[in-house]
């Protein structure tokens, strides 16, 4: 028995009952940040970037979803001796887009999780 305890004496808070209580109080606040990164999430989805390559030659704007949403390609850059050129402003492009919307992500998130690393 701890020193100062007398038999029969129950620690303040502690017990089953506390215990649960504090359960109960952690579960309500999980559900409640699991609701706030659904509404967050929501939010991102309904977001679009826009980015470019070569100038300005390639645009293309990606969503939330990370969904490709329109391609735009100035008729100048298209060369039939070299479709590798347009095929990789394309992708800079493209990849570009999906980097910025992974960022909005993360940061949205973070606001949410304050830094917890947790998946999305």
């Amino acid at each position: 028995m701890g020193k100062g305890m007398k038999a029969g004496k129950k620690r303040v808070g502690g017990g089953a009952k506390g215990m649960q209580m504090q359960q109960e109080k952690q579960l309500r606040q999980l559900q409640a940040m699991q609701q706030q990164m659904d509404d967050v999430q929501t939010e991102i989805e309904k977001k679009e970037v826009e980015t470019t390559a070569g100038g300005g030659a390639v645009a293309v704007r990606i969503n939330g979803k990370k969904e490709l949403i329109s391609v735009a390609i100035d008729p100048e850059v298209m060369d039939r001796d070299d479709p590798e050129m347009l095929q990789d402003l394309i992708i800079v492009a493209v990849n570009e887009g999906i980097r910025q919307i992974e960022e909005i992500s993360k940061s949205e998130m973070e606001k949410v999780t304050g830094g917890l690393n947790l998946p999305i």
